[in-house]
């Protein structure tokens, strides 16, 4: 069974914080990772502390909140020769805008600049957000034609609607990138069904996919991704119950998981 290709999400808000985490990476088998360079632009607030033991603390870890830096506090160029000189595994370089859930604090007109920045490195591959607009997008694939992948993605601030849907999504997505991309808030059962329903029917499909929910159910479509011939899987280096609980997934765990469920070897 051919396996999906295994993202690791680079954690930090700092190039030496993601640089660490990519080491790490690497030593557990990733085939590559994402550099989510909007996160550059903001720092960790520390929130107050309780009296809870350290292993509890440790479990809530996911709770940060983050504050943004001003546009002119990183330097694009020099951040993105520090990860190309610094990582080893491909790297999927990503600028989230805050319509998506991303940090990213200038315009969309300046966030356009960073992606053809980020294509202008040589990075093996960009995530372009379906809703770009349709000038900008063809600017972007033309640059990339050639030299770099994209991952057309959709982050939905919507539950999930019925697998119908979903693949009808894919499919109006499918001209714009290498793969699609498709992520959906699930708090139940059903959310979490009708993304590996979904992900079910595409599996024959020619289109490379990665569907995924964040939430409680939102890891069964990452943990069966051989089975359903998933593209990519997301995963990540943190551990925690609150994984689980986020619908994310450890990259060793991914594995492991694998291995029981006779996946892999």
């Amino acid at each position: 069974m051919e396996l999906p290709l295994v993202c690791v999400v680079l954690t930090g808000c700092t190039v030496d914080e993601m640089l660490k985490d990519a080491s790490l990476a690497t030593a557990a088998g990733a085939d590559l990772v994402e550099v989510r360079l909007d996160k550059l632009w903001t720092r960790e607030i520390e929130l107050e502390e309780s009296e809870e033991d350290n292993d509890v603390k440790k479990s809530r870890k996911e709770e940060v909140e983050y504050e943004v830096k001003p546009l002119d506090s990183v330097d694009l160029k020099s951040v993105l020769s520090s990860f190309k000189q610094g990582i080893e595994l491909p790297v999927i370089l990503t600028c989230r805008p805050e319509r998506q859930g991303g940090y990213y604090p200038g315009d969309e007109s300046s966030r356009i600049e960073v992606l053809k920045t980020a294509i202008e490195s040589g990075v093996s591959w960009v995530d372009l957000e379906v809703d770009i607009s349709a000038s900008e997008r063809k600017s972007l694939m033309e640059k990339a034609l050639g030299k770099t992948k994209i991952i057309a993605s959709y982050h939905s601030e919507e539950h999930p609607p019925p697998a119908s849907e979903i693949v009808a999504e894919v499919g109006d997505y499918s001209s714009q990138g290498d793969m699609v991309k498709i992520c959906y808030p699930v708090q139940g059962t059903e959310g979490a069904l009708r993304i590996f329903e979904a992900a079910w029917e595409l599996r024959d499909s020619e289109v490379e996919t990665s569907v995924m929910g964040l939430g409680p159910g939102g890891d069964w479509v990452r943990i069966h991704a051989p089975l359903l011939s998933q593209g990519m899987v997301y995963t990540t280096m943190q551990v925690g119950w609150h994984l689980s609980h986020s619908g994310r997934i450890n990259v060793s765990d991914l594995t492991t998981a694998w291995k029981l469920l006779g996946y892999s070897a």
